[in-house]
């Protein structure tokens, strides 16, 4: 199972998060690419600190909006929208590089990754931008999405995943950040959730409803207050649950120095 966290969500001298001590603990970063939050700075920082961990890259790519973090919803062009996430994706390439690794998936952020889920235009975009970058890239993404589907049927890989401090609505979509619940904080309860997703493939709502997530990758947030405890928690869960707790794609270029490579289907 893998284990990732939002990563270098910082900008200029304004730092977020503890994005070293969380690269101890997870085994993917889904790194900013400077849109809804880092800079060129901090993108290269991460990418030489995860690549001396043996942490996979990720690019977390999000809309073109740094005062809202990326969580408001901006009703885009869908060809704007493929050409944002494709400078992204090469902005963070370059700096992967040189640290000696690779962008080994994408991830989108925040509200485009909740609108990738639904609708199909945006979701489009996304997979549009993944096609045109080629090299097999591995979309990170909500199980049973939108996304996921035109993604899968494109021929490109999809690796499913679960959030381990959100709240689920009874439809697998996460609950608004605005609702009561939307966010979870007690230890314990993450904690139990995670290892029933990651060893049964369900969730709990905030209903009391069980919904099928059948994950691969479990995200915990890095923005949050006591997040490396809770990582750390959660990691020790899933080991604790007899699961091998690692990346599922290879950290470093293949022989030949390509940006793909598709993959690495161990669990």
């Amino acid at each position: 199972m893998d284990l990732n966290a939002d990563l270098g969500e910082g900008f200029g001298r304004w730092t977020l998060g503890a994005d070293e001590a969380l690269l101890d603990i997870v085994t993917s970063a889904n790194v900013a690419c400077g849109f809804h939050a880092g800079d060129p700075s901090t993108m290269h920082r991460i990418c030489a600190a995860a690549v001396e961990r043996s942490v996979a890259i990720g690019a977390q790519v999000g809309y073109r909006d740094l005062a809202g973090f990326g969580r408001r919803r901006i009703d885009y062009d869908p060809d704007d929208l493929r050409d944002d996430i494709l400078y992204q994706i090469g902005a963070l390439e370059a700096f992967s590089r040189v640290a000696g690794g690779r962008v080994g998936y994408v991830k989108p952020h925040g509200a485009l990754y909740n609108t990738a889920a639904v609708d199909d235009v945006q979701a489009g975009a996304v997979v549009a931008a993944l096609n045109a970058y080629g090299g097999n890239l591995p979309l990170l993404c909500q199980p049973g999405s939108v996304v996921a589907r035109l993604a899968t049927a494109a021929g490109l890989p999809v690796v499913a995943e679960g959030f381990a401090d959100r709240g689920y609505q009874a439809d697998g979509t996460l609950m608004p950040r605005s609702a009561a619940g939307a966010v979870l904080h007690e230890p314990d309860e993450v904690v139990a959730r995670t290892v029933r997703m990651a060893t049964d493939g369900e969730v709990e709502t905030g209903t009391g409803q069980v919904v099928a997530v059948p994950v691969a990758s479990i995200c915990v947030h890095g923005d949050t207050a006591g997040a490396v405890q809770l990582a750390a928690r959660v990691r020790a869960g899933l080991l604790a649950a007899g699961l091998l707790v690692e990346p599922f794609v290879r950290t470093r270029p293949s022989p030949a120095g390509s940006a793909g490579g598709g993959p690495d289907r161990r669990r």
